[in-house]
């Protein structure tokens, strides 16, 4: 069930969402890899970097430190962001908490960090959100790092939570779009959910028969209309969203546009591990569409 988890991570100010929040090397590509070929396992390919930003009222103070925080960010440098927000002691500041939680949940992606680690940090970052989240209903960047880190949380407490938690995530992921509908990133979040929940295995769906009454259902129309609409919003801001839309218009049997979006996709700038991955799986479904 995750992007990334990957739901990947680029220059927030170049695109709302990104690529990959660093490379993923042997065995965290593979793992990617596994996500990104849906074959067995729920996995979202949530956009890491580049989750947009999203800027409430501060105080003048903190506006030079945030700004500087977002450089060390874009500039891939998470843990001198975790390092400098932390040092403001400014506990009250939403502004600075969920962007803690973003360098916490960047930094757990690096693959130096042992999975212990990772998990740490996760689980750091979502207590941390999840206070906000009790003061800070209205914030958009709020509900869309609840959304993303709970998902992240229950993939380390075993897929029967995960699925438990889907329509949790989903829940506030709707509720941030409600809160800034031309955000390309949590539009193309909501098509990775639909995309997901139509690929979910068989085995996957008797799980989710347990936890809900009536299972999530989503189909690849769903997925496709989100994607497009994230394209809509900000046109080619990541490899993957220009992906999926091929995939999806293979899935419906509309050859042609598949084709297109699957020659962006393909010849897309390759900066990160996502952009790569991208460019490879666009490629290996245009020779066979030949």
């Amino acid at each position: 069930m995750m992007l990334n988890t990957r739901f990947a991570v680029v220059s927030e100010s170049r695109r709302c969402a990104g690529s990959s929040a660093g490379t993923e090397q042997a065995d965290a590509a593979v793992q990617t890899k596994h996500a990104f070929f849906m074959s067995s396992a729920l996995g979202f390919l949530w956009p890491i970097k580049t989750i947009s930003k999203q800027v409430g009222p501060v105080a003048k103070q903190s506006t030079s430190v945030l700004e500087k925080a977002d450089e060390m960010f874009e500039n891939g440098h998470y843990k001198d962001c975790y390092e400098l927000l932390k040092e403001t002691g400014d506990s009250q500041n939403v502004e600075v908490q969920w962007r803690i939680c973003r360098a916490l949940y960047n930094m757990s992606k690096e693959p130096k960090h042992d999975s212990k680690y990772k998990k740490e940090l996760v689980f750091q970052a979502y207590k941390i959100i999840a206070n906000e989240l009790n003061f800070h209903e209205d914030n958009f960047a709020v509900q869309k790092w609840y959304a993303l880190l709970l998902d992240s949380k229950s993939s380390y407490e075993g897929i029967k939570e995960r699925i438990k938690q889907l329509e949790t995530v989903k829940k506030h992921m709707d509720l941030a779009v409600t809160l800034n509908p031309n955000d390309a990133t949590i539009l193309h979040m909501l098509g990775e959910w639909c995309y997901q929940i139509t690929e979910l295995p068989w085995h996957q769906r008797k799980i989710a028969e347990v936890f809900f009454a009536s299972p999530p259902h989503s189909t690849y129309e769903d997925a496709l209309e989100y994607f497009l609409r994230a394209e809509a919003v900000q046109p080619r801001f990541y490899s993957l969203n220009l992906l999926r839309l091929g995939i999806c218009y293979l899935k419906l049997e509309k050859e042609d546009q598949a084709k297109y979006y699957l020659k962006l996709a393909a010849s897309y700038p390759a900066k990160s591990n996502d952009d790569h991955l991208a460019n490879k799986e666009a490629a290996e479904l245009l020779k066979k569409l030949q």
